[in-house]
């Protein structure tokens, strides 16, 4: 199949494609127009149905559909103009060929998470670490698979498992240069840090916000969940306090979305992993779409600069 990646502005498009989204919108003359994302398992991309003609079949989101059109480019990034569009046949189709992953070995990453495990020294953060990277089956299951965001940045099954990973690297780089830093304690919230997403996000191909997701948050949940593992006997109070506090100040600030700011060392040091990561990877998922573009790509609203 042609995959969304290799495209390039000014060739033709034609494939069968995952409708992740529609929106019907209007244009300011008042024209009615479609905006669909499209996704493949190397990622996603703008579609656009300007002409809603005898060519342009019925469809819904979350159908695979057979597309024809353009590859124009707007504000630096590829968009896929359909010019015809018909829902796909079974057979059609293989729906592996829809779901993003990484390109990373997910056994090695996970062998690497269970080697930080194991280097934790305090009996109880230890304890909370393998009830669930070594006791829960069904919680390591969903770990590897699942994304860590709906989009922005690690979008792909086995997102969660790459950026947890990226995340608590840092973070050891971070306790080895900064004596004053708990170790233990910022592995540990580095480790858990978005366990919560597991209930925030559905699996694909919806890789939606659960209703969990809308009402609660991953920040919430992670920080629940710790409530409750830290039940166990002896667990000293003050350590549980911290470790939830650096669940809650994760995001650093409160318009970000944390309940919490970091007020103390190691959920500084987490925050600072997290964003880092986030962003860094969000930019290689910018360029990696850009392609040959190596110019300016337009104003970004999330970095708020012109890339």
């Amino acid at each position: 199949m042609n995959y969304l990646k290799d495209y390039r502005e000014g060739e033709k498009f034609v494939g069968t494609y995952l409708c992740k989204q529609k929106q019907i919108l209007k244009t300011k003359a008042g024209k009615t127009y479609y905006s669909l994302t499209l996704q493949d398992k190397t990622g996603t991309a703008d579609g656009k149905i300007w002409e809603l003609n005898n060519g342009i079949a019925n469809f819904e989101p979350m159908d695979y559909i057979h597309c024809e059109g353009m590859v124009t480019s707007f504000q630096g990034n590829l968009q896929m103009n359909i010019s015809r569009v018909r829902i796909s046949d079974e057979g059609e189709y293989d729906p592996a060929d829809y779901v993003p992953c990484t390109n990373k070995d997910v056994g090695e990453m996970f062998s690497r998470i269970l080697k930080y495990v194991a280097s934790v020294q305090n009996k109880y953060l230890r304890k909370i670490l393998e009830m669930y990277f070594v006791e829960n089956k069904e919680f390591v299951d969903a770990f590897k698979k699942h994304s860590a965001a709906k989009s922005v940045h690690h979008g792909f099954m086995g997102g969660l498992l790459e950026h947890t990973l990226s995340v608590t690297d840092m973070c050891q780089y971070f306790a080895e240069h900064y004596p004053m830093i708990h170790r233990d304690l910022l592995i540990t919230a580095a480790l858990f840090h978005d366990m919560g997403k597991i209930q925030e996000i559905s699996d694909f191909p919806m890789n939606d916000y659960t209703d969990d997701g809308q009402l609660l948050g991953h920040i919430y949940i992670g920080a629940r969940c710790m409530e409750n593992a830290a039940q166990i006997p002896n667990f000293p109070p003050k350590l549980k306090n911290e470790l939830v506090h650096c669940i809650l100040a994760h995001h650093g600030k409160m318009e970000f979305g944390s309940p919490k700011v970091p007020a103390i060392m190691e959920a500084m040091a987490l925050h600072m992993a997290d964003n880092a990561d986030a962003k860094l990877q969000t930019l290689t998922e910018v360029f990696t779409q850009a392609g040959d573009n190596m110019g300016w790509l337009g104003f970004n609203r999330m970095f708020e600069s012109n890339l």
